[in-house]
């Protein structure tokens, strides 16, 4: 089914992303998988050539929290790769405390938000050229428990752990319907999805009231394989063959909360993010303007 298909994941260690990855493998896929540790990232393709009986399975490595490394990632990416089928935004965290990476950004909002919108827009040229190519967002449904606050996304003048999540959780969804209007003249698809509640290797090195929350409702948790599955069908399905634009559940369409619906605070992150991420003046990205609006 996917024979051919050349997919990059980024979180692809653990969790959804290694069973996102493996699954799409034991389809006959290319994976290219992102890690932040050699090791693990190595013993990871290992596991899944070997699982999957799938031998082109490969890895590149980089630090998402920074914005430096995402556009490090991209360019050795497009050198090495001829064409790109499916990007899986995956890669995300929640964080105990505030802390800032070496671009000046809380973590959450780095990591969850900034990593996908830069990754994605470096990698968009490579992708229309490819046809019929895929973005797929993992977001999640702690965006109903989100709100985007513009005037502190950084959390400075707050900090409670769950809003910063769920913050950028609502923004993957704002960005993907953002996206989807000014992709909607290509052959370029861009959806998201709620993975579920998945009992995966998310926050297990984390300590206090995280691990102890991640404790207490483990027992009502899915697996990652099950996690894994509505991933696997956007990046796989001729169902959704020129699906866009679109929040799924359970590898179904299903409804996005009405702040995610918000068309203003769509554009209004994406030009945000154009500037925090340095491509208000890129040159490339002149054709990604405005359009008009489209179900949602």
């Amino acid at each position: 089914m996917m024979n051919g298909k050349t997919v990059l994941i980024t979180g692809a260690t653990f969790g959804i992303g290694k069973q996102t990855a493996l699954g799409l493998a034991k389809l006959g896929a290319e994976v290219v998988l992102v890690g932040r540790d050699p090791e693990r990232t190595k013993a990871t393709v290992e596991w899944i050539k070997n699982e999957s009986g799938n031998s082109k399975i490969d890895f590149l490595l980089a630090d998402l929290f920074s914005q430096k490394e995402v556009r490090r990632l991209a360019s050795e990416f497009k050198k090495k790769y001829k064409h790109l089928d499916v990007l899986i935004n995956n890669a995300g965290g929640i964080f105990t405390k505030r802390e800032v990476t070496v671009d000046g950004f809380e973590k959450t909002w780095a990591l969850n938000h900034l990593a996908y919108f830069t990754l994605t827009l470096e990698l968009l040229d490579l992708l229309k050229a490819s046809g019929a190519s895929r973005i797929i967002n993992v977001a999640s449904d702690a965006h109903r428990q989100g709100k985007m606050k513009f005037e502190d996304l950084q959390s400075e003048k707050q900090f409670g752990m769950l809003q910063p999540y769920g913050q950028s959780k609502l923004a993957n969804i704002l960005f993907t319907y953002a996206l989807a209007r000014r992709l909607k003249d290509t052959k370029v698809t861009v959806n998201c999805l709620h993975p579920g509640v998945v009992a995966s290797g998310f926050g297990q090195e984390k300590n206090g009231i995280l691990k102890f929350l991640l404790l207490a409702i483990r027992p009502f948790m899915i697996n990652s394989d099950k996690g894994a599955s509505t991933s696997i069908y956007l990046a796989s399905s001729p169902e959704v063959s020129g699906v866009s634009g679109k929040y799924f559940s359970k590898s179904k369409i299903a409804s996005s909360s009405k702040a995610s619906l918000n068309q203003a605070d769509q554009e209004r992150l994406w030009e945000i993010s154009l500037k925090q991420a340095g491509f208000e003046n890129e040159k490339k990205l002149k054709d990604l303007q405005q359009t008009e609006s489209v179900p949602v």
